[in-house]
C-alpha cells in the first residue's frame, strides 16, 4: 500500500510540473505540452503604401515646338485639353485639339485681337461674361508654320 501511495504522489508531482511547464511555455513561446503550434495570419493586412491611388500618369500636354523651331509635315506643335491655342497658317487641328504642322517650315506664334461672333454657341459659352463689356479686347494665340521656300507667285500690290 505504501508503494501505491508513492506511485500516486509521483504522478501528481509530474502532472503539476507539466502544468507549470505548459504555462511558462505559453509565455516564453516554446511549447512542450499538447499545444504544438500557434496559427498566424497567412496574408498581410492590406495597406495603402504599396498601391497608392489618386496619382494618374501625366498626359504630357503643352507646347512641343516654340517660336522659331523648324518642323516637318505632321509634327505635333501643341497638345492641349481645351482650345487654348488656335491653328493658323499651315497648321491643322486634330480630334483631341492637337495642333500639327501641315507643311515643312518654321513655327511662328502670334497673339491677335479678335472680334468674336456673339451669336455662335461656342462664343456664348466661353465668353459670355465679356459680352456686356465691349471695351475689353479678346486676344487669342495662334500657331503658324511659315514654309521654308516661299511660293514664287507673289505679286506686290500698291496700296490705294
Amino acid at each position: 500500500m505504501a508503494s501505491c501511495l508513492v506511485n500516486q504522489f509521483s504522478k501528481l508531482a509530474l502532472s503539476s510540473l507539466s502544468i507549470v511547464s505548459r504555462e511558462t511555455s505559453l509565455l516564453s513561446n516554446t511549447t512542450t505540452g499538447p499545444i504544438a503550434s500557434v496559427r498566424h495570419a497567412s496574408k498581410k493586412a492590406g495597406g495603402s503604401s504599396k498601391n497608392p491611388k489618386g496619382r494618374p500618369k501625366g498626359k504630357h500636354r503643352g507646347i512641343k515646338k516654340v517660336d522659331g523651331h523648324w518642323v516637318s509635315s505632321g509634327t505635333i506643335i501643341v497638345r492641349q485639353l481645351g482650345l487654348d491655342y488656335h491653328p493658323g497658317l499651315n497648321v491643322g487641328i486634330g480630334r483631341d485639339r492637337t495642333l500639327f504642322a501641315k507643311e515643312h517650315g518654321h513655327v511662328l506664334m502670334t497673339t491677335e485681337k479678335v472680334n468674336p461672333d456673339w451669336n455662335h454657341k461656342f462664343v456664348k459659352r466661353f465668353y459670355a461674361e465679356l459680352k456686356d463689356r465691349p471695351k475689353v479686347p479678346i486676344y487669342k494665340t495662334y500657331f503658324h508654320v511659315i514654309p521654308e521656300d516661299q511660293h514664287r507667285n507673289f505679286k506686290l500690290v500698291d496700296q490705294i
